[in-house]
């Protein structure tokens, strides 16, 4: 019987439960969240600066179904500048970024501006007001290449301050908190 959860992975936490990297120790670990049994993996990967909802399962052959199927992300992110409607068309239909060491340019998706969502504070700052105005846009993606919307918003001249991913296919973030792990049954996507 396998074992799935729905997370809410806080601002500096690392998508893994073991840390092999040059600081060992040092780093958050998703494990320290909940008492996860042995052999669970994330599906798909938030970086340590990013927040929001993780598939977690003991089910590889269900990590690779979730993968395959090209389910749909959704993302809020909160941007340095009032973006525009060029930067949204832009990364719309697509816009070349770097991966692993090659051109790629990203398959189009829904991007547009919207109302700041009003997420609690987290525990580092954003940044400080005086430096100029900040938008929030929604991004929603069928891939997930490395840093992708982080290196989409940039490419448009409008780099991410804030990444809170807040759905993946069915499964939204709604009231859940940061932090907070919800055992599944399975995982309908």
């Amino acid at each position: 019987m396998h074992s799935h959860y729905l997370i809410h992975k806080p601002y500096g936490y690392l998508s893994q439960f073991v840390n092999n990297g040059p600081k060992q120790g040092k780093k958050k670990l998703l494990g320290e969240l909940h008492d996860f049994p042995e052999g669970t993996m994330a599906i798909g990967r938030l970086d340590e600066p990013s927040e929001g909802l993780l598939l977690l399962t003991t089910d590889g052959m269900m990590s690779e179904m979730v993968r395959g199927k090209k389910v749909e992300k959704e993302y809020f992110a909160q941007v340095d500048g009032l973006v525009n409607q060029e930067a949204i068309r832009k990364m719309e239909e697509g816009v070349e970024i770097g991966f692993h060491g090659k051109k790629y340019v990203t398959k189009p998706c829904a991007v547009c501006i919207i109302n700041d969502p009003k997420f609690p504070n987290r525990t580092q700052k954003i940044r400080d007001p005086k430096h100029g105005p900040t938008s929030w846009i929604s991004i929603t993606l069928k891939e997930g290449k490395f840093r992708q919307v982080r290196k989409m918003t940039a490419t448009v001249g409008f780099p991410t301050l804030r990444l809170v991913r807040v759905r993946i296919g069915n499964y939204k973030m709604e009231k859940f908190t940061s932090g907070e792990v919800l055992p599944l049954k399975e995982i309908e996507v």
